[in-house]
């Protein structure tokens, strides 16, 4: 394996670390809707834990509110169910054909325990990069010692992932700022 190949493995892993992080902010809820809030909620169909983005439609007709209409009326009041136990901190209403989730508006508490969960998503983001400098750091090792890197070889390669860890853990701090500029507006 060659120090680009290591490169490449490093930024494959430090992407998709990246692209993880930012599927758990969307997650968490800002002062408006959006369909991602309920994305990872799971319902019970037949037995299987289904996520409801594969059961219904989501849509947003307002700003604070999510209607969830199900392809199949028969798990509306598992839908509900489902949703009542999430932590969105909203009840759902039933018209008998669709599930309607009216968010309250977050309170200063709430919005400061939100940009906490942000900054502690954000920390096992910056973990998850740091363990994948590691390994590449190992990788990079075990290729000077089979005698494919050289010393110099080897010290730059060392040199190019810490480098490419600062730019990613930038990209982190990055998320999080917008993330805690949502809650907080």
């Amino acid at each position: 394996m060659s120090a680009a190949d290591v490169l490449k493995e490093t930024q494959e892993r430090f992407d998709k670390s990246l692209e993880h992080l930012g599927e758990m902010l969307k997650a968490i809820r800002t002062g408006r809707a959006s369909s991602a809030l309920v994305d990872n909620i799971k319902v019970d169909y037949y037995g299987t834990p289904t996520p409801i983005n594969q059961l219904a439609s989501v849509t947003i007709p307002e700003a604070r509110q999510i209607v969830i209409k199900p392809f199949d009326m028969s798990i509306l009041k598992e839908l509900s169910k489902a949703l009542g136990k999430s932590d969105l901190g909203a009840s759902p209403a039933d018209d008998g054909k669709q599930v309607f989730l009216n968010l309250p508006p977050l309170s200063g508490d709430q919005r400061k325990k939100l940009a906490a969960k942000c900054k502690e998503f954000c920390e096992d983001g910056r973990v998850a990069l740091r363990n994948g400098r590691r390994d590449s750091n190992k990788k990079a090792d075990a290729e000077k010692k089979d005698g494919t890197l050289t010393d110099d070889d080897h010290k730059k390669l060392l040199e190019d992932i810490q480098k490419m860890l600062k730019e990613y853990e930038g990209k982190v701090d990055q998320l999080l700022e917008k993330k805690n500029a949502e809650i907080l507006e």
